[in-house]
């Protein structure tokens, strides 16, 4: 099949940017991107750049090739129904799809438990396979989210996420709250892997300056991977490790979130309210002016109890590409993280950019539902490998700014 005009132009620029490689079977032609998702994509980036203009930063975004980056540092591949980093797979259930991730190793043990079984099973996705086809798909799911594990159902068409949009923004009453240059904006980064750290660095790169704080007990997982990638979103951020099981830990916590302009984080809303740290409360009462929370599934409702990785959350949103035969494939790798990092920083110039306070709720499956759409062909374009940035400097060590940063606050 042969595309013509606009929808040309987006295949093009899908097979040039790296992410076309990710997309489909890994013994066939790969595919083309879902209708819409490249201009959109394009769209932030022009935005992200204007308005940190506004600001008084410079930034330019190649946003598509953002989308690559991870697999590029990594040696990822497509693998069609399996995630481009093995631990997510698409499986059918009766006349639906679902993603489920096991990419820890607590994911893997609850299976048993999950799925009901009376012993330890020796090949986990063989056992999720003949559930999905011998149980009732609501049973699962439910269980499922009951022992926190990260499932997403691909929607029907009439079941789209149409009502929900990517960033559901609060506004919260409080002090002044007037443009400030970026150059004297300060991001407390919370966040951890690739999409809150993707935000954090594209605001860094603005001008911001970006405090990445981690949990002594529990740092940022994108450490454990390729340091490439660690750098990438990382380099230029200050870095403070905290012990949160300690009271001094949580007050200093509470004192960098409290006298930063923007906070980032990622986690369910639950695990920072359990240390007396609540949202709207923080942004009302001192400096803060812009909250950006990026969960899978949103910070209210049942979607806030939620765990989600991008290639889930990308398939609860319907963002997959479709094959031949009509079946689903993941579009690119974890898209939703890449894509909601952008959203999000996009949402916070933005923010500083107007007059007002906020909490903007980001959620991974919303945003990935605003970029579905059907799948364009793109079997005649020359397909670029996946490629990512130079980093410039590596990441930050652990703790690395820890006593500079928390003397400068205590003066």
């Amino acid at each position: 099949m042969t595309v013509v005009g606009v929808d040309e132009d987006q295949a093009r620029a899908w097979a040039a940017s790296g992410a076309m490689a990710l997309t489909g079977h890994p013994t066939r032609t790969p595919l083309g991107p879902p209708l819409g998702l490249v201009p959109k994509l394009v769209g932030l980036a022009d935005r992200i750049t204007s308005v940190a203009a506004h600001l008084g930063g410079e930034l330019h975004v190649d946003a598509l090739s953002l989308l690559a980056e991870r697999a590029a540092v990594s040696g990822l591949h497509r693998g069609g129904g399996i995630s481009c980093g093995g631990s997510t797979r698409l499986i059918q259930a009766g006349e639906r799809w679902v993603a489920i991730t096991l990419a820890r190793e607590d994911d893997i043990d609850l299976v048993p438990a999950w799925l009901e079984l009376d012993a330890p099973c020796e090949d986990p996705w063989l056992a999720v396979d003949n559930a999905m086809s011998s149980k009732r798909l609501e049973t699962l799911v439910g269980r499922a989210l009951l022992l926190g594990l990260p499932v997403g159902v691909l929607p029907l068409p009439e079941g789209a996420m149409a009502d929900r949009p990517p960033v559901r923004r609060l506004s919260v009453t409080g002090g002044s709250s007037e443009p400030a240059p970026l150059a004297g904006i300060v991001v407390a980064d919370l966040t951890a892997l690739w999409a809150g750290p993707l935000c954090g660095a594209l605001l860094a790169a603005a001008g911001a300056t970006v405090i990445k704080i981690e949990a002594v007990a529990r740092p940022d997982g994108a450490r454990l991977g390729p340091p490439a990638f660690f750098d990438l979103l990382n380099a230029g951020k200050q870095s403070v490790a905290l012990d949160l099981r300690t009271n001094d830990g949580v007050q200093s916590l509470r004192t960098i979130v409290g006298t930063s302009d923007v906070v980032l984080e990622a986690s369910r809303p639950r695990a920072l309210e359990q240390l007396g740290i609540d949202a709207a409360d923080v942004v009302a009462h001192g400096r803060t002016r812009v909250w950006a929370s990026i969960t899978g599934h949103g910070r209210t409702g049942a979607g806030r109890e939620r765990v989600a990785f991008g290639d889930d959350a990308a398939v609860a949103g319907g963002l997959v590409c479709w094959d031949e035969s009509g079946r689903p494939v993941f579009c690119a790798d974890a898209i939703a993280d890449p894509t909601s990092g952008l959203v999000a920083a996009t949402a916070v110039l933005d923010a500083l950019a107007g007059d007002g306070r906020w909490v903007l709720d980001i959620s991974m499956a919303a945003v990935a539902a605003d970029f579905a759409g059907p799948t364009l062909p793109a079997s005649s374009f020359e397909v670029a490998a996946p490629r990512a940035r130079a980093a410039g400097a590596p990441g930050p060590s652990l703790g690395q700014h820890t006593a500079s940063v928390m003397a400068g606050l205590t003066r």
